[in-house]
């Protein structure tokens, strides 16, 4: 048994990280977890709806993200409601922030969403405050 990764064998070998054969990826699929395939297939939708992986925004940046809200929650901040959710798009978490909303129909966990305006960063986490939002249909999950 080799104690090197196999993607740095693979690079030592010249075969790249990649793998070749129709094979070879389903064994590599059966190989990954579960958070790394849900990972690769949310990346994936990023791309393929023109979005900004979350990784790549920067602060006070006007970005337009897409991913899955992993979490949901209400936390007042400064006395005012707020909806707080947590977003994932394979690369990173970003916290979308209602303020004065209790609640806002179809924003659940697990349902995937596209969201666009200006991130900020806070305590050291991206933050999306009152961002304009589209739901993705259920069908697409």
């Amino acid at each position: 048994m080799n104690a090197t990764p196999r993607s740095e064998r693979a690079a030592q070998d010249g075969r790249g990280a990649k793998p070749a054969g129709r094979f070879r990826r389903m064994l590599d699929r059966l190989a990954s977890s579960q958070q790394d395939i849900e990972s690769a297939e949310l990346l994936q939708d990023t791309q393929a709806t023109g979005c900004t992986p979350i990784c790549d925004c920067g602060d006070r940046q006007i970005v337009r993200v897409t991913g899955t809200l992993r979490t949901v929650t209400l936390r007042p901040r400064a006395g005012v409601p707020a909806l707080e959710a947590e977003m994932f798009d394979g690369t990173a978490p970003l916290d979308v922030v209602w303020l004065g909303r209790r609640s806002i129909a179809g924003i659940e966990p697990g349902r995937r969403l596209i969201a666009s305006g200006r991130i900020s960063m806070s305590h050291g986490r991206r933050v999306l405050f009152n961002p304009k939002y589209e739901l993705r249909p259920l069908g697409q999950e």
